[in-house]
């Protein structure tokens, strides 16, 4: 397995994740999204993986004017990638399949 999480540090959920796989020993990459974010390599990938954008938004963000703009917007992928704020956390990446938000009932078919 090459597990990737991306989240915030402040992130409820993204802590969880982390100590999912550190409870049961399983090495992973923690990526800031804060610092370093989604390239747009693994943002496309993310995004075929969990169904398409609307998968990937989260429409509870703090930032709701981005979200307002991206949702009136044509191409709304360089849009989110510009405005990572309003992606769910975590993004957890194995491979080609991932997910977003909180599922340990997925990772642990990973496994």
């Amino acid at each position: 397995m090459n597990i990737q999480i991306f989240g915030t540090k402040k992130c409820f959920d993204t802590q969880k994740a982390i100590r999912y796989f550190k409870e049961r020993r399983i090495k992973f990459q923690y990526v800031d999204m804060i610092e370093k974010g989604l390239s747009k390599g693994e943002f496309n990938s993310v995004k075929q993986a969990v169904g398409g954008l609307d998968n990937l938004i989260d429409q509870n963000c703090k930032d709701q004017n981005a979200l307002s703009l991206i949702s009136y917007m044509v191409d709304k992928d360089e849009k989110v990638l510009e405005n990572q704020q309003v992606i769910k956390t975590p993004i957890v990446r194995n491979g080609r399949q991932a997910t977003v938000g909180y599922q340990p009932e997925v990772w642990e078919s990973w496994e």
